[in-house]
């Protein structure tokens, strides 16, 4: 289902019949095709929006040092790396210096103006710290699909790679020994509370705070049952009718993809309104059923092939499960063409930052798909 408002029409208009013919004028080179979707992606995505401008006069005010450099910029710069998938900053920066079309576009006119690797990486802390990529979808998705119905939410996970070194396991809590024998009379032993448990009496933020974020060793196996392994992180996602991503949350590789269902249907739910949840057999928990019906969902979720637990779905039921495959496409799409498979940076945030920055590429691009193809 592609969704097409009134007022994404008329952004595309503007892009055609103004930006792009004005920008054709005033550049020395004819823009490619590449640079015509980073265009419109910026025009969609609007980061510099939500990016502080540098106070007027900052190097009049007594200040040591070099004025800092204006990071709107740079934020736009970094949304054109996701776009064109590259790597490394330092390629990044080469391109900028390359090609004059990119560096005016992203706002420096000359080289020079361009900052070095470590202003860089300086930003991308500072936007990591300030979560400017979850703040930023979020007003996307509100923007664009707060007002839509949408029938299918599919549900999934991704492997995020890292060329970092794995965590070591946080050591144990100590438990208490269990009593042995039978209690006494009146003694009642409350047993302990699974995390999905947890989860159903918790707030969203309180939920998301306690989900492990360390890098390490994750394992996971495909539809034909092959393993595969990686050190780094895990990308959980909600996907919407046209393979719209719609709710994001970064973890640990090893975290099982349950541990995150609850609370990123209850985020979800606040984002948009939707009838149907698909999740694969990792999602296959009454916790999560539950917590899906009293959302006003229905949940479709492949069953687990335990002995108990081997009815399949219903014919009604597999046919919707087949719109899933957003959810497939949609992570292919993030790895092959949107950065995620180049990850070159340290730490959860900015791990996190690098794959929001795909995200909102990614979504940019999803929803200008209707009307450029």
């Amino acid at each position: 289902m592609a969704i097409v408002t009134p007022e994404l029409a008329a952004i595309w208009r503007r892009i055609q019949v103004c930006l792009i013919p004005n920008l054709e004028e005033c550049l020395d080179d004819p823009l490619t095709e590449r640079l015509k979707q980073f265009i419109a992606i910026l025009e969609i995505v609007r980061i510099e929006d939500h990016v502080a401008a540098p106070p007027p006069d900052e190097s009049l005010q007594g200040r040591p040092g070099r004025p800092r450099q204006d990071r709107r910029p740079i934020a736009r710069a970094f949304v054109a790396k996701a776009v064109y998938n590259l790597p490394t900053t330092e390629l990044l920066i080469e391109m900028l210096r390359l090609q004059p079309n990119l560096r005016r576009l992203c706002g420096w006119e000359r080289r020079r103006q361009i900052p070095s690797a470590a202003t860089f990486s300086r930003a991308l802390a500072e936007f990591a710290h300030a979560r400017l990529g979850d703040a930023l979808h979020a007003a996307l998705v509100q923007k664009h699909v707060g007002g839509q119905l949408v029938m299918h939410l599919s549900r999934d996970s991704t492997e995020i790679c890292a060329r970092e070194r794995a965590a070591a396991p946080p050591k144990a809590e100590p438990v208490p020994p269990k009593k042995r024998g039978r209690p006494k009379k009146g003694d009642v032993r409350q047993p302990q509370k699974t995390r999905l448990q947890k989860q159903m009496e918790q707030s969203v933020e309180e939920a998301i705070a306690q989900l492990p974020c360390r890098c390490n060793k994750g394992a996971k196996t495909d539809s034909k049952g092959h393993w595969h392994f990686w050190v780094g992180w895990k990308a959980h996602i909600d996907w919407v009718d046209g393979g719209l991503p719609v709710n994001v949350v970064t973890t640990s590789a090893s975290l099982h993809d349950s541990q995150v269902a609850i609370p990123m249907a209850r985020r979800t739910a606040e984002r948009v309104t939707s009838l149907y949840d698909l999740m694969d057999s990792a999602y296959d928990a009454k916790e999560i059923k539950q917590v899906s019906r009293e959302l006003g969902h229905v949940p479709i979720i492949d069953p687990n092939r335990r002995p108990a637990n081997s009815v399949p779905l219903e014919p009604a039921s597999a046919v919707r499960f087949r719109e899933r495959s957003v959810a497939e496409r949609g992570n292919s799409r993030l790895k092959d063409e949107f950065g995620c498979r180049n990850l070159r940076v340290r730490g959860h945030p900015k791990a996190h930052l690098h794959v929001m920055l795909g995200i909102l590429a990614l979504f940019a691009d999803q929803l200008l798909k209707p009307l450029t193809g």
